[in-house]
């Protein structure tokens, strides 16, 4: 069978990595299509593994609106399944570029398998617009690729009929493992003096944008302002997400802002962190493995599993209730040390072979 695997973004080409080389394994030859949504983000994201596109189209008008990002997706990608002729379109997650590259592929009634299937926090506003469209894809899509068995329950709670339901555990973990040891030996990106802690923190949620993301900036400064730690942050390259951040916590001490980090560059640095403070779901999903306690800066979460395991809190959004926990956590080390055991609630690292072989049919 023909497969096409399409991404667009830096954790889409990180997650789908490792079910790529899977294939590739079992003797398929599966194409990888970039969409242009993070060009030159997913193109480094998969060098790290070894890969390169073999179609990368040109990078959507991001700045004329979603609509008509993913409108450029789907006619660049229906040029694209033209070509292929593909018996299977395989997407992840829940990004414009999933979405579009299910829908060019339900359009030309070519199969989709969705990876990363079953996500829920029911809340079309929380996050925006994933929620839309990882419930749009599992719609349409014949196999669901469910990291989790709450994932998968979600599914059969909404009766997707007529596709193929397997827990597989999530395909963010089999990257970190391998990245883990590659990295093992490199030097933190991040130099961190002897006698403070590492404290990272990322943030990109588009419904955190304005006001929200302002206090998020308010309460970074603030666990900053503690003697005892250094505070790295890995910026978003969108303006709406980066612009706030720079404006509050440039030139703090005790502040590192870094740009986007390759891949290999961030698993060390997560490696060496002592807490998380992160909006990213995929964060959440690839940490607890590190034994890194998190601290997840949203409203709702459709990863519960990593709160449920310990590894994490949701902190909510409220500057005050984030620089109490995070304070906290600092302060109580017998505390943050119960949550910083490595735990494995998306996976055991086997993620991928289990999508390969029933891609294979094996």
């Amino acid at each position: 069978m023909r497969i096409l695997v399409a991404l667009g973004t830096r954790p889409e080409a990180i997650k789908l990595a490792p079910v790529v080389l899977a294939l590739r394994a079992r003797g398929a030859e599966p194409r990888v299509a970039t969409t242009g949504q993070q060009e030159a983000l997913a193109a480094e994201a998969l060098a790290a593994f070894g890969l390169a596109p073999d179609v990368a189209l040109d990078a959507p008008p991001a700045a004329r609106g979603l609509s008509e990002s993913v409108a450029a997706m789907l006619r660049g990608l229906a040029g694209v399944i033209a070509e292929a002729s593909p018996g299977a379109v395989v997407v992840q997650g829940d990004t414009a570029s999933c979405f579009a590259a299910a829908f060019a592929a339900f359009h030309a009634g070519v199969p989709v398998a969705h990876v990363e299937a079953g996500l829920r926090s029911r809340d079309l506003g929380n996050p925006f617009p994933e929620e839309g469209y990882r419930v749009a894809v599992d719609g349409i899509a014949r196999w669901l690729f469910a990291p989790t068995a709450g994932a998968a329950a979600n599914l059969s709670a909404e009766e997707a009929r007529g596709a193929r339901v397997l827990v597989t555990g999530n395909t963010g973990v089999d990257a970190l493992l391998a990245m883990r040891a590659q990295v093992a030996a490199e030097r933190c990106p991040v130099e961190v003096p002897e006698g403070r802690r590492l404290v990272v923190a990322t943030l990109h949620r588009r419904e955190s944008f304005g006001a929200v993301l302002a206090g998020l900036a308010e309460a970074l400064a603030a666990i900053a302002a503690r003697p005892d730690v250094v505070l790295a942050l890995p910026l978003h390259p969108n303006p709406a997400a980066c612009a706030p951040l720079r404006a509050r916590l440039s030139g703090l001490p005790r502040v590192v802002l870094l740009e986007a980090l390759p891949y290999p560059r961030m698993v060390r640095l997560l490696a060496a962190a002592s807490l998380l403070l992160t909006d990213s779901g995929g964060l959440q999903e690839e940490v607890p493995a590190l034994g890194l306690p998190v601290l997840v800066l949203r409203e709702v979460t459709e990863r519960p599993e990593a709160v449920a395991a310990g590894s994490a809190l949701l902190a909510g959004t409220d500057p005050a209730r984030i620089v109490a926990l995070a304070q906290a956590l600092l302060d109580d080390e017998p505390r943050r040390a119960a949550m910083a055991v490595p735990r494995f609630p998306y996976g055991d690292g086997q993620a991928a072979v289990r999508i390969a072989e029933a891609l294979l049919g094996r």
